[in-house]
């Protein structure tokens, strides 16, 4: 059986830790060359080295910085002639409660998780257009379809990411270009600090009472890139265990 992505090369950003790690791991082991692009030197280097340099290749990008942005995506069409598949996966969390959100602290999440999509995909989109298709995934978050406490900011780039991506579909549609989104509820990474009771918060609410794995995203990010997803664009593709179909939870029996 041939290779879901033979042939094809792929860019993750933020692909040296969690989420973006188990993309691009999984973009590999479906046969695309991918470039690990993230600002962690030492982390992207790592998992390029750990894959095998002829399927991974670190790359260092400012997700921040458009020349970065430029440049990444030229030295990608420079070195392997295409660009089929983009993951906008760079993101950071910082949790605070609104009245006291501090707005340094407000500007850099937007900047990176929100302005940093929009420079990223538009680097890559208009590669992708010179070739007439292309695949573009971003990653939001079911914290940018409902409000939570501690997230304005988070929450705020996510639904900002929803919106981009819908925006991009019909823009790039034209050029063969599919735009989709992922919104993972909440995922057991490193960085994760739930403690016990907001742990139980959101099991609560989810159907299939365990939070997702990286792979678990990183499945769903390699059907949108692949020719099974052809005629998806514009969608947000929640894997987030039901959490978001929840309603009012309770036990009937209580009520008798």
């Amino acid at each position: 059986m041939l290779a879901r992505f033979r042939d094809q090369v792929a860019i993750v950003t933020g692909g040296a830790t969690g989420i973006g790690r188990a993309i691009v791991e999984r973009l590999v082991d479906d046969g695309a060359t991918v470039v690990v692009a993230d600002i962690n030197e030492k982390d992207g280097r790592e998992v390029a080295e750990a894959i095998g340099t002829e399927k991974a290749v670190f790359q260092r990008l400012d997700v921040t910085d458009k020349s970065s942005a430029d440049a990444g995506v030229a030295a990608i069409l420079s070195r392997f002639g295409r660009l089929d598949i983009h993951v906008n996966n760079a993101g950071i969390v910082n949790r605070a409660p609104f009245l006291e959100y501090d707005l340094d602290a407000w500007c850099t999440v937007l900047n990176v998780n929100l302005t940093g999509a929009f420079i990223c995909g538009q680097a890559s989109a208009r590669a992708m257009a010179e070739a007439g298709r292309g695949r573009i995934i971003n990653i939001a978050s079911v914290s940018g379809q409902f409000g939570g406490t501690g997230r304005v900011a988070y929450g705020a780039s996510k639904a900002g990411i929803i919106s981009l991506t819908q925006a991009m579909a019909m823009e790039l549609g034209t050029y063969g270009i599919t735009v989709d989104a992922i919104a993972p509820g909440p995922t057991q990474v490193a960085r994760l600090a739930h403690g016990p009771r907001q742990r139980e918060a959101f099991l609560s609410r989810m159907a299939l009472k365990r939070y997702a794995l990286p792979a678990d995203i990183a499945a769903a990010a390699s059907f949108l890139a692949s020719a099974d997803a052809a005629h998806i664009t514009g969608h947000v593709l929640n894997v987030d265990g039901g959490f978001a179909a929840a309603g009012v939870l309770f036990d009937p029996s209580e009520e008798r």
